[in-house]
């Protein structure tokens, strides 16, 4: 039976039933972890490639999680060894008011990936039934209007050549409370804390509820949700390396087929 599927949400899932601390992805001493990364990546950027000499189709990685899960350093290390040019990164932040005169989804829809390309959604469109279901800016009857208009979105992604994989990256409360501490500590890295930080943890509770839902409600055969246990760094990265290479595989990327006017071409 495969790894992922314990972390893959279904039918009966419950957020709460998956260890931040699980790390079954980890075999073997650092330096063996270490030396499997690499790896991963080298063929990561072999894959992401034929991606684009195929160019008939494209991926979407969305990673979300509480502040601190590490959605920067998922990118830092997962892609370490790809080219730049087949992968982009998009942050999505507190919407501009040119955002807020759109659709929620408007900012995200320009941003999904062109063919042959590996795009990265560092938070997404789930921001928003995560953040407002929390505040109370909208109700239960909303927030179900839009995991239905998510589930349309991202059906008209893969039903248009898109692959979509969605991890959201699991910490316990005491992980966060000491990465947070380690930015306050940190004079380098004080520019990462936010007070902001210090409110949302103090709602920590539910926005574990609204992730439970959230996740749930869209978690499907097109595009499933995967929880990445990410209490440990090592394990979070080695977990999305081997589900994109693993997506990327079952792709059975093809390049074009030779080109017959280039036989026995001999430059000189």
């Amino acid at each position: 039976m495969s790894k992922f599927k314990k972390y893959r949400v279904g039918s009966k899932f419950k957020l709460s039933r998956i260890d931040p601390d699980d790390s079954p992805f980890l075999t073997g001493d650092e330096s063996a972890q270490r030396a499997e990364l690499d790896t991963l990546a080298v063929e990561l950027d072999e894959l992401q490639d034929v991606l684009h000499a195929e160019g008939r189709r494209k991926v979407l990685l969305v990673l979300q999680g509480m502040d601190t899960s590490g959605k920067d350093g998922t990118v830092r290390w997962v892609f370490s060894r790809t080219s730049p040019l087949g992968v982009r990164v998009t942050a999505f932040k507190a919407p501009s008011e040119d955002e807020r005169a759109h659709d929620y989804l408007w900012r995200c829809h320009a941003a999904v990936p062109r063919t042959g390309e590996i795009m990265v959604w560092n938070r997404s469109h789930y921001e928003d039934v995560l953040v407002p279901v929390v505040e109370g800016w909208i109700d239960g009857d909303e927030a179900r209007r839009r995991y239905a208009q998510i589930n349309d979105f991202e059906r008209l992604l893969t039903e248009t050549g898109t692959v979509v994989v969605k991890c959201m990256l699991h910490i316990d409360k005491d992980e966060q409370r000491e990465r947070l501490q380690a930015r306050i500590d940190t004079p380098g890295k004080q520019w990462k804390f936010s007070m902001g930080d210090l409110e949302v943890r103090t709602k920590w509770a539910d926005y574990q509820k609204a992730y439970q839902n959230a996740l749930a409600a869209t978690s499907s055969d097109h595009a499933p949700w995967h929880v990445i246990p990410a209490n440990s760094k090592r394990h979070r990265n080695m977990m999305i390396a081997q589900l994109l290479v693993k997506t990327l595989r079952e792709m059975k990327l093809k390049p074009p087929p030779p080109d017959l006017a280039l036989k026995g071409m001999v430059v000189k």
